[in-house]
């Protein structure tokens, strides 16, 4: 991961069925088919999106992929046929690591003790531990991603100091990333991020005000905030900041922008800031069916070696609807997203420094439609200086929680 090149790529959620339905042809792939060329360097698998799922272990969502069959007594699918594909991505040199959390996540700790004990429960699952209960079998996983996007901070820190901890007694190099909003600091992992080392931050520039198609805006992008946190305050002087992007206009409700303005992006990124690691993506269902964004992608982070694709590549897509997310192809819920940006008219705002929030509300009936009660709403409000403030509300998931999209 000390490369400038890296390419990771989410697997797992398929968000291209979940806008597209009927159009099976260019529905996710096993993980195995996207590992045949050498465009795409780590899939985080999307996700581990319930921490506490009865019977001690924590729960998956991979969509469409798995979830048919579960261990006797716990609620942790059987997708250990899914171990086969996992070691032969590992074999072609791909970084495998398992997503935890996702914008629709349940997650969090109470305390510190718990998040100790939660380490060691994803060591067991995942990487070189012992369970009955593996999800993806003998196969072991080199790493964890944090994509936590709901609660609050408590555990963090130890839940990352444990896992490091076990990872230095294992037999292979692991890897520990996390994906944090482009709003810094991050109001959720940003103390774990202060106090432990991460090998990478996959950034999401996309969904707020700081997003990628607000790059010309010196207000809005910040991606050298992330640079100096990495050379300042990261434990890891070594840490690798990527710019993260979604991979088609249905892949985020906002941020999308084409390959030719993203190379611009990543050239005058890369030359400005050596934490710069690479990019990002969500989703590889999204990225493929889009043109192979992957690989224009891949292709200008080579800087002019061309990357060649052995993959068969699938369809183009003409979708152009703003409004889906990348949410699980078999959920039910709406996701929808508003932004608004609101510029004060007088001083008011004089002298009060950034600041930005985040919050998870349960509202009952708001939107009365026959198969939704509750809707589950992440509200985020950031003050940026001077007169301008941004707010925007993300419907996540209705009461089955089963939505597991990565807003």
């Amino acid at each position: 991961m000390q490369r400038s090149t890296n390419l990771a790529v989410y697997w797992g959620q398929d968000s291209y069925a979940a806008s597209n339905p009927n159009d099976t042809a260019n529905w996710q792939q096993p993980l195995s088919y996207y590992c045949n060329d050498d465009v795409i360097d780590t899939f985080p698998i999307a996700s581990l999106n319930k921490f506490f799922a009865g019977s001690d272990l924590p729960s998956i969502n991979l969509a469409n992929s798995c979830g048919n069959t579960f261990f006797s007594g716990t609620s942790m699918p059987n997708c250990t046929f899914l171990g086969p594909d996992i070691e032969s991505c590992q074999a072609a040199g791909k970084i495998i690591t398992i997503s935890l959390g996702g914008a629709a996540g349940s997650v969090g700790f109470s305390n510190d003790s718990q998040a100790q004990a939660f380490a060691q429960t994803i060591w067991d699952l995942f990487l070189e531990g012992s369970s009955p209960d593996r999800p993806f079998g003998s196969a072991v996983l080199d790493g964890v991603d944090l994509d936590i996007e709901s609660g609050n901070q408590t555990g963090y820190a130890t839940f990352v100091t444990t896992l490091r901890t076990l990872m230095a007694k294992g037999s292979k190099q692991y890897y520990i990333t996390a994906a944090p909003q482009c709003t810094y600091p991050d109001p959720i992992i940003g103390s774990a991020l202060n106090t432990v080392g991460f090998d990478a931050v996959y950034v999401q520039f996309y969904n707020s005000f700081c997003a990628l198609n607000n790059y010309t805006n010196p207000k809005a992008w910040n991606f050298g905030s992330w640079d100096n946190w990495a050379k300042t305050v990261s434990p890891n002087p070594d840490v690798k900041v990527y710019i993260g992007a979604p991979a088609s206009s249905i892949a985020a409700q906002y941020g999308y922008v084409n390959a030719s303005t993203l190379a611009t992006i990543i050239q005058q990124t890369r030359s400005q800031y050596s934490s710069f690691g690479g990019v990002m993506l969500w989703d590889v269902s999204t990225a493929y069916a889009n043109s192979r964004y992957d690989l224009a992608v891949k292709n200008i982070l080579t800087a002019g070696a061309t990357v060649v694709a052995t993959s068969t590549p699938t369809s183009a897509s003409t979708a152009t609807n703003p409004t889906a997310t990348s949410s699980a192809a078999t959920t039910t819920a709406a996701n929808t997203t508003t932004h608004a940006t609101a510029t004060a008219t007088s001083t008011i705002c004089s002298g009060v420094s950034a600041w930005s929030g985040r919050i998870a509300v349960s509202i009952r009936s708001l939107i009365r439609r026959p198969k939704y009660d509750d809707l589950i709403f992440l509200v985020s409000i950031q003050y940026w200086g001077g007169d301008l403030v941004t707010y925007q509300w993300v419907i996540l998931a209705d009461k089955s929680g089963m939505c597991a999209d990565h807003s």
